[in-house]
């Protein structure tokens, strides 16, 4: 009996170090990427302080295999310390950013008339090398009459940039992107996305502009697909768009790279205005949002994906359009639902 006992012990004593192993490696590589993506100070500083703290983890996970608890019990007073300095992180409007998203948007609408201001317009020869130009813009949204999904490429098939960008009647489009606030120097970091290494920004800009730099400037893979959207809901996302303008501007925010970015937010505003959509793990890997898209009926009817697919990838349309006044026009010839483009044959 005794020894059955004993069996019965050991076999939970084993499962509960598993448990507590397993959670204090992820408590210390979470702690790891928060020391290094915020602790101010030196690389060569930073370095040492991640190497004290895996020789913490090490030391508890040796205590406790050994059932020793003083390691394990320091070791998580180290991280109600660490949650405690993590809490006192706040997003700011206040630092030195890059010069393409040093302006808060700002959009007043009142009745059918929306007012831009801080519209992005940069003429981009290089990364480094650009015009600097914000606007104010005027829009009648009784002449909205367009929405098309931007996909920009950098990173494989599943990670993509989303942009919405709205058409009204006289040709003008104004295009909407979710992204980073880089600071002076920054450059982006998906893992850092996860450690409120930046803050969100709102950028409404030209296409020559925000569409251009992607794919003639940073060489990256751009598609376009015409939205199924109707007048009404057209509207809706827009000033959609405008509340969340100035939800930023009353109140910095953190980028997450999986929970708060240029893919999620365009879905919670669409959901917004259609609660039953679906959520789906292609929400997550955006580079097959325009599958999703496609799927609950969100694209232009007529075609199959494989056809919108390959219709609406714009990269060399736009090296060819390059600074030109129509660019885009010259972006959309042949996309699927723009006015002029053959029917899928029969």
């Amino acid at each position: 009996m005794n020894g059955k006992g004993g069996r019965v012990r050991t076999f939970f004593f084993i499962a509960l170090c598993l448990l507590l192993s397993v959670s204090t490696t992820l408590a210390g590589v979470w702690a790891g990427f928060a020391l290094w993506y915020q602790l101010q100070a030196p690389a060569q500083i930073r370095t040492v302080a991640v190497a004290v703290l895996a020789l913490a983890v090490l030391a508890a996970l040796h205590g406790l295999w050994r059932r020793r608890w003083r390691p394990l019990l320091g070791f998580a007073v180290l991280c109600a310390g660490m949650l405690g300095w993590w809490s006192t992180l706040k997003p700011s409007h206040d630092r030195v950013w890059a010069d393409d998203v040093a302006r808060l948007l700002h959009i007043d609408i009142d009745g059918n008339h929306a007012r831009l201001t801080n519209v992005r317009n940069f003429d981009w020869r290089s990364e480094t090398d650009y015009t600097v130009r914000w606007e104010t813009r005027d829009y009648d949204l009784d002449h909205l009459v367009t929405a098309d999904l931007v996909l920009s490429y950098w990173m494989g098939p599943a990670i993509a940039h989303t942009l919405v960008s709205f058409g009204f009647d006289d040709g003008r489009y104004l295009t909407f992107s979710v992204e980073i606030r880089k600071e002076k120097g920054e450059s982006f970091s998906a893992l850092g996305g996860f450690f409120r290494k930046f803050e969100t920004v709102l950028v409404a800009s030209d296409e020559r502009d925000i569409v251009r730099v992607r794919s003639n400037v940073r060489g990256e893979d751009v598609y376009l697909y015409r939205l199924q959207v109707a007048p009404a809901t057209l509207r809706k996302l827009f000033v959609g768009y405008a509340g969340e303008a100035a939800r930023l501007e009353r109140e910095p925010a953190f980028y997450n790279t999986l929970t708060s970015n240029c893919t999620t937010i365009v879905f919670d505003l669409a959901r917004a205005i259609n609660p039953q959509l679906p959520f789906d793990y292609r929400l997550l890997a955006s580079g097959y949002l325009a599958e999703y898209a496609y799927d609950v009926g969100g694209l232009t009817p007529g075609f199959d994906y494989a056809a919108l697919h390959a219709r609406g990838r714009i990269t060399e349309r736009a090296l060819a359009a390059g600074n030109d006044a129509r660019f885009s026009e010259l972006i959309r010839v042949g996309i699927p639902g723009i006015p002029g483009t053959p029917a899928p044959a029969k």
